[in-house]
């Protein structure tokens, strides 16, 4: 996938610009978005935004043009961004909205409280090669908005009752929590994959599926809706039938939907849809490692070494 415009990349990738937000008033910032206002445009540097504890009333943007940018907590626990917004355009709602490329997110809790009354998007992630790290990322309907681009999530807990993971990007979910608080029968995914040549997709990969009601893994936004579930404890929550057409039957020849060597009472295949694959080995390969989101080019390792900013 093309990003919309040419980027400098960061000379030296292991030391950043460190800005400092606390509320106390002991940083560089006590807004976070203050701190983000503060990268320049087209910037070519790694900046690393460290955010002390506290809870962030907050509704976030990172700019397109503002690339390289690590938002950090230390503990998700303790570091809370959260907004109350929603309504039936689900792109106008998120708390946290992420347009640039390059973006890190590190030990934050975001979350939406729309609650129950419609569409309340948590996060956006529409930049290409996004990363997050031990994150929370907490709404009711359509909580995560994966929106476009390359994206990989590691150790993040995902909660919400409906299409609670969205969009079209290609993205690997490694080692997440993913907890449905549907009462009735919601759905987990609505993938939008909408043509056979494009690669994206969702994947989640030695992941643990819970939740208090019934849940089905997927249905389709798009009509080549593609999601793969891999080594991925599934507790009872997960419905027999597994995966759902959204009442349009020719998507059933369309989807590509499939489990690998899943495990727990969710994870049983004899009820469900037939038209989902059980995947072979060979099948599983290209979905068990990086390569689809062409991971190893462009996720780095946290800096190590840090030069104040000049604020």
């Amino acid at each position: 996938m093309a990003t919309s415009s040419i980027i400098t990349s960061p000379k030296n990738m292991s030391t950043a610009i460190l800005i400092r937000v606390d509320q106390s008033g002991q940083g560089d910032y006590t807004k976070i978005q203050d701190a983000i206002n503060s990268v320049p445009s087209n910037n070519s540097e790694l900046v690393f935004i460290w955010v002390k504890p506290g809870t962030y009333r907050e509704k976030l943007v990172v700019p397109a043009d503002k690339p390289f940018i690590t938002l950090s907590g230390t503990e998700a626990s303790d570091t809370i961004i959260t907004w109350n917004d929603g309504g039936e355009e689900g792109s106008e709602s998120p708390t946290v909205n992420i347009l640039a490329s390059d973006f890190v997110g590190r030990y934050l809790t975001i979350q939406n409280k729309y609650g129950k009354s419609g569409k309340g998007v948590a996060l956006r992630v529409s930049g290409d090669k996004a990363a997050f790290y031990g994150c929370r990322i907490l709404s009711y309907q359509d909580t995560l908005l994966d929106d476009s681009g390359r994206h990989y999530y590691k150790n993040c807990y995902i909660e919400g009752a409906t299409d609670f993971v969205f969009g079209n990007g290609a993205s690997l979910f490694e080692r997440c929590h993913l907890h449905s608080i549907s009462e009735g029968n919601g759905a987990i995914t609505a993938q939008k994959r909408e043509s056979p040549l494009k690669n994206t997709g969702y994947v989640f990969l030695g992941c643990k599926i819970t939740g208090i009601g019934g849940a089905i893994l997927g249905r389709p936004w798009g009509s080549y809706s593609r999601v793969i579930y891999a080594l991925t404890y599934m507790s009872g929550v997960v419905q027999p039938e597994g995966w759902n057409d959204w009442g349009d039957e020719t998507k059933q020849k369309t989807v590509y939907y499939g489990e690998y060597k899943c495990y727990g009472p969710g994870a049983k295949r004899d009820k469900r849809a037939k038209w989902s694959h059980n995947l072979t080995n060979e099948e599983a390969a290209p979905f068990l490692n990086k390569t689809m989101i062409g991971g190893r080019s462009w996720l780095r390792a946290a800096p190590t070494q840090f030069n104040k900013t000049s604020n």
